[in-house]
């Protein structure tokens, strides 16, 4: 399966900024049942690529409205073991952020941004490369899964080890969640963008391309 039955959206615009209002004014106009049944769609694309294994440490986001809502996995997720993280803030002005414990009974509180985060002391984030999988929550994407974000580089910093030419190994997964209208035809990404290894949407998932076939318009489906 492709991520948009329909093909990628036409990218067009002249600027960043254009793309993403454009992007999200489209995610936005998704109305309230079929958002729901992309949403479960979604969501029982994760269930089958076995993000929520028991004993393994998931980091996941509290999106805003209009991204797609993955809390009705987190009881499930939780009954089975498995070790729930989601982005917090910590410095707006540097564009830091860090993944800190999602409990049952975590208290929440808005960032800056509006989005709820849990109350925890930052003592207790951890560091990405001891995460299994990261779902990231995406503005835009292309079929070589290159990610375009809200712009402000939180993910590309919490990510950057995986730029690193000397990592002996490929952890944690980074897995994008969008719905298919947001993909597009082509992403440039730049020096410190860090490429997501799948796409997940309601029509199923995109897998990176192999280095060798990059640059085309073909894209490997799952």
């Amino acid at each position: 399966m492709t991520a948009q039955a329909g093909g990628a959206f036409p990218l067009h615009f002249t600027t960043a900024v254009e793309t993403r209002r454009r992007l999200r004014a489209l995610r936005r106009g998704i109305p309230d049942e079929p958002r729901r049944s992309f949403d479960l769609a979604i969501r029982r694309e994760l269930w089958r690529l076995q993000v929520w294994r028991p004993g393994r440490r998931v980091a996941a986001f509290l999106g805003m409205p209009d991204e797609v809502d993955l809390r009705p996995c987190f009881d499930a997720a939780w009954r089975l073991g498995v070790r729930l993280y989601v982005p917090r803030i910590l410095s707006v002005r540097r564009g830091e952020m860090a993944f800190v414990p999602c409990d049952r009974d975590a208290r929440l509180e808005p960032n800056a941004f509006g989005i709820a985060e849990p109350a925890v002391p930052i003592a207790l984030r951890v560091s990405t490369l001891q995460l299994d999988t990261i779902l990231v929550p995406l503005v835009g994407f292309d079929a070589q899964c290159h990610r375009l974000g809200m712009g402000a580089g939180f993910y590309d910093r919490a990510l950057r080890r995986r730029r690193e030419h000397g990592q002996p190994f490929r952890r944690p997964r980074v897995i994008g969640v969008a719905y298919a209208i947001q993909q597009v035809d082509h992403l440039e990404p730049a020096p410190w963008d860090v490429a997501l290894d799948l796409v997940v949407t309601e029509h199923g998932l995109l897998r990176r391309p192999p280095r060798s076939t990059r640059g085309t318009d073909r894209c490997a489906t799952g």
